[in-house]
Formats: structure tokens, C-alpha cells, sequence
């Protein structure tokens, strides 16, 4: 027997995307218990804005208990993370989301070099447009400039940069799974726009949120739609989660079960491609 069939193949490295899309990305919650299910646990996560948040907390093991604060918020407990009237810098009650973070998602300092899981998060430099991956640094810093929408929250300061939300130029980074060294990548994309009943809201005027919501909706929507054509994922979750507002985060139970279901929708396609060549 030769030396080279002594050589075990390479087991290849399973990247998960996780995009953008506000209270509906509770659903990737749901989509990361069912693949544990299924003996299914990504090498590689890359996140954008709320995929960020659940992506961290996964990466560092506290999705039980980021699922169970999510589980417990009820409408009045979400508004304390707002203020009533908007600040220069957004409508975030900054002190109490960073308190948040570091008591369901992750430790202050954690660092992402300390962690076992790769981690990363995408965020856009606001003076030129351009698209910034968080590689090292502190876990929370990552969180936070992948999330900081304008207008809801406050952009970071970054290497001598103004970051805010990465779902401006890549709301489901397939290409950071890649280039993080995933072989394989499952994206989980929570803002497709499939067809809602609108017919009800036909003659009630959106307030100012909803307005900034659906532009924001629309705008993810179009861009992940090029990004995705461009640099199609292996498998591509989409839960049926459009009828959520993208502020209505005390839905959690709802989104988290879309996101189990559509696990379970694509149980074929998934076990097929994690199967070692």
C-alpha cells in the first residue's frame, strides 16, 4: 500500500452566512438549533447586521441563551432599547443594547482570535462605500458596526473609519464565508420579499418607521438578489419570514420556527452537501 492512500481526505470546511433583516433574523436561531439537529455545525460564520448578533453568540456557544432572552421580550420590555425621541445618532438606547450584548451574546472583551469557531462580520465604511470585513478585534465591535443602521443606531469608529450597517453592500456575505476558507456555504437569506397581503394596508398612510423599514427592506432585498447572482451559495435558506415587521422583535417564537421549518424543507439538499467526498 503506497503512502498517499494512507492520506485521509481533507474534510471540507462548512461556512453559514447569515444576513440581514432585523427582527426577522431571530429566524437564524431557529435555522442553527435544526442543523445541530442534524449533526450539521459550521467551521466558518459570517454575519451581517442581526446575523451578527446570533452569529456571534454562536460562535461563542450562548445561542441558548440569546434564544431565551429573545423568547422573553414582550413589546414593552423592546421599547426600552429606543428612545422616544430619536438622538443625533439614532433612535438605540446605546448604553442598554451594550449591556445586552455583553449579557446574552458575548463578553466585552472577547476577542475573535479566542474564539474556536471562525467569525467574522461585514460592515461599509460611510465616507466611501466601501465594504469592510472584521476579522480580529473584539467580538462586540464587529456586532456593533455590522449593525449600526443609520437613523436606528449610532455608526462606529474603526481604524480611523465611520462604519455602519453591512447590509448596505452585502446583506448575506457568501464572499466572507469564502474568503474565510469555507469550501462550502449554506446562506440563510431572512429579507426575501415573497408576495404579502397588502390589501388591508392599502388606505392607512405608513408612519415614519414603517416607511424607513420598507425602504430599508427594499433596498436589502435588491442588493442580496445582485450579491447572490454573483457569488451563488451551495444552499440557500430562506424562511418564510416576510410577514414579520422588522421591528417587531418580540416575535421571536414565530421567527425561530420559520427558521427550524426551513431547515427541515431543505433537510435533502443540506444532508447532501455536508456528505465528506
Amino acid at each position: 500500500m503506497s503512502q498517499h492512500s494512507l492520506i485521509q481526505p481533507q474534510k471540507p470546511r462548512l461556512g453559514i452566512a447569515l444576513g440581514g433583516g432585523a427582527a426577522r433574523g431571530w429566524a437564524h436561531i431557529g435555522v442553527l438549533k435544526q442543523l445541530d439537529k442534524m449533526g450539521i455545525r459550521p467551521d466558518i460564520v459570517a454575519g451581517c447586521s442581526i446575523g451578527a448578533i446570533v452569529g456571534a453568540a454562536y460562535a461563542v456557544n450562548n445561542l441558548d441563551k440569546l434564544e431565551k432572552w429573545t423568547l422573553s421580550l414582550g413589546k414593552l420590555e423592546m421599547m426600552r432599547y429606543f428612545e422616544l425621541k430619536a438622538r443625533f445618532n439614532g433612535f438605540a438606547h446605546q448604553q442598554k443594547l451594550r449591556e445586552f450584548f455583553n449579557d446574552h451574546v458575548c463578553a466585552t472583551q472577547q476577542s475573535i482570535d479566542g474564539l474556536n469557531t471562525a467569525f467574522a462580520t461585514v460592515a461599509t465604511d460611510l465616507h466611501s462605500g466601501e465594504e469592510i470585513w472584521l476579522r480580529e478585534g473584539k467580538v462586540i465591535d464587529a456586532v456593533w458596526a455590522s449593525i449600526a443602521l443609520p437613523g436606528l443606531f449610532p455608526p462606529l469608529a474603526y481604524q480611523d473609519r465611520w462604519l455602519v450597517d453591512g447590509g448596505l453592500v452585502n446583506p448575506v456575505p457568501v464572499s466572507l464565508c469564502r474568503a474565510l476558507g469555507a469550501d462550502r456555504v449554506i446562506a440563510v437569506n431572512v429579507n426575501s420579499m415573497q408576495t404579502a397581503q397588502r390589501e388591508a394596508a392599502a388606505d392607512v398612510e405608513p408612519g415614519l418607521m414603517e416607511t424607513l423599514t420598507g425602504t430599508i427592506n427594499i433596498t436589502h432585498n435588491r442588493i442580496t438578489q445582485c450579491r447572490l447572482s454573483d457569488d451563488p451559495p451551495d444552499v440557500l435558506l430562506c424562511p418564510q419570514v416576510s410577514a414579520l415587521s422588522l421591528l417587531e422583535f418580540y416575535k421571536a417564537a414565530t421567527a425561530i420556527q420559520h427558521g427550524e421549518q426551513c431547515v427541515l424543507n431543505n433537510t435533502a439538499e443540506l444532508a447532501a452537501l455536508t456528505k465528506t467526498a
